[in-house]
């Protein structure tokens, strides 16, 4: 079960490719993942010096009487890949028309993963098409039901 996860990413965007990345929490900000604190809304992952960057995912404290008080749920947190991988996701980062967002962070043992993408995003076509493929799907689950 994901302890965060962006369930609007495949109406938004084609998912071309996935990893799998560890990230660097605060004890706080693992405690308060494991209570499904976080939100992964408007997040995306930057390339930076030959290291990968989680920006904009948001964790409000576990405990906030009890937090530190420069302690920002916005920070920038650090994603553990392998060389190969940052390379990669750095070239498609330079490419054109890719993004690379978080898809869900979830535990693997004793461990937090994060569930990252490559991306390319869908027009407005093919979100009306979605939407018309669930609308016909849930109206042939009505009729079936009712026979």
């Amino acid at each position: 079960m994901p302890l965060a996860e962006n369930k609007k990413i495949r109406f938004d965007y084609d998912i071309l490719e996935e990893y799998e990345a560890g990230i660097e929490l605060l004890g706080l900000e693992a405690k308060s993942l494991r209570i499904h604190g976080g939100t992964l809304d408007g997040a995306y992952v930057t390339i930076r010096g030959g290291e990968a960057y989680l920006m904009q995912m948001s964790i409000p404290p576990y405990q906030p009487a009890n937090t530190p008080k420069d302690y920002d749920p916005l920070r920038i947190r650090k994603l553990i890949l392998m060389k190969a991988e940052i390379r990669k996701l750095a070239a498609v980062e330079s490419g054109k028309g890719l993004t690379i967002v978080p898809i869900r962070v979830y535990n693997k043992g004793k461990k937090a993963k994060v569930s990252i993408g490559i991306v390319r995003a869908k027009k407005k076509f093919d979100k009306r098409e979605a939407i018309k493929r669930r609308e016909t799907d849930r109206e042939m689950r009505r009729t079936l039901k009712g026979e």
